[in-house]
């Protein structure tokens, strides 16, 4: 919830002026500003001024870094009108604010001589967070915080008829997103009623956009008159930056839709000095009242992307192509005016914002090629906007050089080595700490972590030599790596899973049934759709042996049984196979299919196993499309803005089931769910085309790409036909793809061997003075031979330690800087 100000209702900031004061005494560069005593601070407030206080003594350290980007933050503020200075706590005077020392992690915000708000100093942990939260504790009636949908539709209604609605949501407080809308805020506030959330479940109540990122809607409610009709709300489809919130604000207060006579290549609007297209839509008097129509329809549409105007080709002076309906000018100078001809208003739509999406690419692509060692890691990003989470790390044991056998031999244990100056551990830290959360209280499973920045030899021993990674140890069993997505939820698949043996042994025909049915592991349906029974008979030994190592393989993917009892032909015979076979129990679907094992070893089952879990018609997302390439096949895909077509996904799983599709793989994909589809399309297309769409992707031989008719609807003759006219090669593809492999743009560092490398030179510069020091106290004295001894000894290896770590961190200090975004 928002914190509660003490602050007026009539109060307006930037009319009473600002100033931001800092109270240090050492830190002599923050700012350029006089220092000030308390008594002398306290005595030149004035009424009506705002003014941010930090108190701190001297010769505290742990202010260093709130000093450092407050620096940063001084230009900004000043832009604002908020000044910035500082105040010396001195010993010879008294203040309630120099005293204990919980009061000197705090930062105060007076207006005059009241206390308004205090923020702990560690939410003020960058330039971008101190910005943030000044703006937003000062424009308290600019911006309203919300945290229901009850409370934006209760603002909704009261503004209807009034005045538009600024809506933002935002991950947290304090990041860019956070102050950009402040920035935005300190510019408009007066003119639109600015609302904030930091709930997703507002914005999931709002609309089907991806809601992993920041978003601005503008609600259109002044122009409603009807308390009952709602307002129409524009997303803005841009990054949350203060450029483009401005861009997007100015664009909402433009003329809708704007009638002009003149030469489309002499037009100015205040779209083109904010660098966006004009969209002319080019009628004639006979069908002004359709055109005119049509144009408002564009221009909704577009609305925020581009500006949209109505040309009467009756008054204009200039010939144009007789079949032109469309017209687009950029706002570049270098390029040409395009005269088109487009059908339907879709089209329209999709040339405009595929070409724009293409020019950012190449903006992104040249950028990259530019400086490849800099490279935009989003994870690393994250990382350090969530540095300042408490993460509850008491759930994972930590484990030291020391502690870490006596650990995994005494109990089961799941293991994470990871690095803590690495982003990508980092990240997934936070996802095993959730993982300790969720199974608190329930599983004898020990969660353990281990990092190999501390403790290089405990990884190297585990044969770690990348992070982050999880093992799993068992008393009697070797180490089980944990191979799947670095996220919650699969790592807790795995550990869940592996609660019960694999395979499992089944003991009667009754206990197979209900595990077959899902009785017998109840719990673990969830975690493992498809269950699966090995039938043997008793003699079959070399099979089971095979079976049982495929089993031990799947381990924590996939449950498996196996039965090998004198009555397992009872069950042979109910679901029709011979042995040895498997069942595989497709528990979502209620159906159990049969498949008989025939000369095949351990990498046949598996094979058979993992593919037989893979879904029939699956929604392709970033995270399994690896799954479906291991497969070798061409990806028939069905693209999508939004949810799937009904009957798209009846034709293309009556033929999937029917063994119709089994050259190609079958899948569809949401771009609303991942946009990287938009990218791929363009890629295939050169613009985005009218969807939904089929396309063929051929990656493993040749890498064709075959686009579905568009004139022909999506049915089973029609789609057969063509997958038969492409094997027969009567299809032309639209696009073949170049042969590349897809690498890093640089190649990774194995960090441990340049820890150990770094290590062991540190030790050999060291080793002739730990001799002659060992000399010198052996001719003053003898070795003491008892368990001080012992002790001194092992300090000093421990001390030997942390030097050599500090000497290894210096080795990589280079490399990391450039390159440990790509990990």
């Amino acid at each position: 919830m928002q914190p509660q100000l003490m602050m007026p209702s009539s109060f307006s900031v930037f009319r009473a002026g600002i100033s931001f004061v800092m109270m240090c005494i050492f830190y002599t560069s923050a700012v350029d500003s006089p220092e000030l005593s308390p008594q002398t601070f306290f005595s030149t407030l004035q009424p009506g001024k705002a003014t941010l206080v930090y108190f701190c003594q001297a010769e505290s350290p742990r202010t260093s870094m709130f000093l450092e980007e407050l620096n940063e933050a001084a230009k900004p503020l000043q832009d604002y009108g908020i000044s910035v200075a500082k105040v010396n706590c001195v010993t010879e005077e008294t203040s309630r604010y120099c005293g204990s020392e919980k009061d000197l992690i705090k930062a105060y915000l007076f207006r005059g001589n009241i206390p308004l708000r205090e923020f702990p100093t560690d939410t003020l942990f960058d330039v971008d967070a101190i910005v943030a939260h000044v703006l937003f504790a000062l424009l308290f009636n600019e911006v309203k915080y919300i945290t229901t949908l009850g409370d934006l539709q209760n603002i909704e209604n009261a503004l209807k008829g009034k005045r538009n609605i600024a809506f933002s949501y935002v991950r947290a407080i304090g990041t860019p997103e956070h102050r950009a809308v402040m920035e935005a805020a300190f510019v408009y506030g007066t003119t639109y009623q600015f609302v904030l959330t930091t709930e997703i479940a507002v914005l999931e109540s709002i609309g089907p956009e991806d809601i992993e990122y920041p978003h601005l809607y503008f609600f259109y409610c002044k122009q409603v008159l009807d308390l009952t009709q709602p307002c129409r709300r524009i997303l803005m489809k841009q990054s949350l930056t203060t450029l483009n919130i401005h861009r997007f604000i100015k664009t909402m207060e433009a003329p809708l839709l704007t009638e002009v006579a003149g030469d489309p290549t002499q037009v100015s609007t205040v779209h083109l000095q904010l660098g966006l297209p004009l969209v002319f839509i080019v009628g004639q008097q006979a069908t002004y009242e359709a055109d005119r129509t049509t144009a408002e329809w564009v221009a909704w549409r577009l609305l925020g992307k581009a500006g949209v105007l109505l040309l009467l080709r009756d008054s204009l002076e200039v010939d144009i192509p007789h079949d032109t309906n469309v017209i687009i000018r950029r706002a570049e100078e270098d390029t040409q005016v395009e005269f088109l001809a487009l059908s339907h208003i879709d089209l329209i739509v999709f040339h405009l914002e595929s070409t724009m999406n293409v020019e950012e690419m190449v903006k992104y692509e040249d950028m990259a090629e530019l400086n490849i060692e800099i490279q935009d890691d989003e994870v690393e990003e994250t990382v350090y906007r969530d540095r300042k989470r408490q993460l509850p790390l008491e759930l994972t044991l930590e484990l030291t050089e020391e502690t870490f056998h006596a650990t995994v031999t005494a109990s089961d244990s799941i293991v994470l080595f990871y690095a803590g100056w690495q982003a990508v551990s980092m990240a997934f830290l936070q996802s095993y700490i959730d993982v300790a959360i969720k199974l608190k209280g329930t599983s004898t499973m020990l969660l353990a972590r281990v990092n190999c920045a501390d403790w290089s030899h405990v990884c190297t021993e585990q044969n770690v030599t990348e992070f982050p990674v999880v093992k799993m140890y068992k008393e009697g069993q070797n180490p089980v790596s944990y191979t799947g997505m670095l996220g919650t939820e699969d790592l807790l698949k795995f550990i869940q899973l592996n609660r019960i043996s694999c395979p499992v042994n089944i003991t009667s025909v009754q206990e197979a049934e209900e595990y077959l049915n899902g009785e017998l592991y109840k719990d673990l349906i969830s975690y493992s759709s498809m269950s699966v029974l090995g039938l043997f008979s008793p003699t079959m030994t070399r099979a089971k042996e095979e079976f049982t190592e495929a089993g031990s393989y799947l381990k924590g993917y996939v449950t498996t049984g196996i039965y090998s009892e004198e009555d397992v032909l009872r069950l042979s015979s109910k679901y029709t196979v011979t042995l040895p076979a498997l069942l595989l129990a497709r528990h979502k679907e209620g159906k159990i299919e049969s498949i008989p094992l025939v000369n095949v070893h351990v990498h046949d089952i598996v094979q058979i196993i993992t593919n037989a879990s893979l879904e029939t018609f699956p929604e392709i997302t970033v995270e399994n499309l690896p799954t479906y390439l291991r497969l070798q096949k061409p990806l028939l895909i069905l693209f999508s803005d939004g949810g799937i077509d009904l009957q798209h996904e009846k034709t293309i799983l009556r033929l999937a089931r029917k063994k119709y599709l089994d050259s190609v793989t079958p899948c569809w994909l949401n771009l609303k769910k991942t946009p990287v589809g938009r990218g791929v399309l363009q890629a295939y297309f050169g613009t985005l085309p009218p969807l939904p769409l089929l396309v063929v992707v051929n990656l493993h031989s040749g890498g064709h790409v075959f686009a579905f008719p568009s004139d022909q609807a999506v049915t089973k003759q029609n789609l057969l036909l063509w997958l038969k006219k492409l094997e027969a090669g009567l299809e032309s593809p639209i696009k073949v793809l170049p042969a590349q492999e897809w690498k890093p743009p640089l190649p990774a560092y194995d960090f441990l061997s340049m820890m150990d490398a770094a290590a062991s030179e540190h030790l050999a510069r060291k080793v002739p003075e730990c001799i002659k020091e060992t000399d010198m106290h052996e001719s003053d004295k003898e070795q003491p031979d008892d368990k001080s001894a012992i002790t001194e000894e092992s300090i000093g290896t421990s001390k030997m330690k942390h030097s050599s770590r500090s000497s290894w961190l210096e080795e990589i200090k280079k490399p990391l800087r450039h390159d440990n975004q790509e990990l």
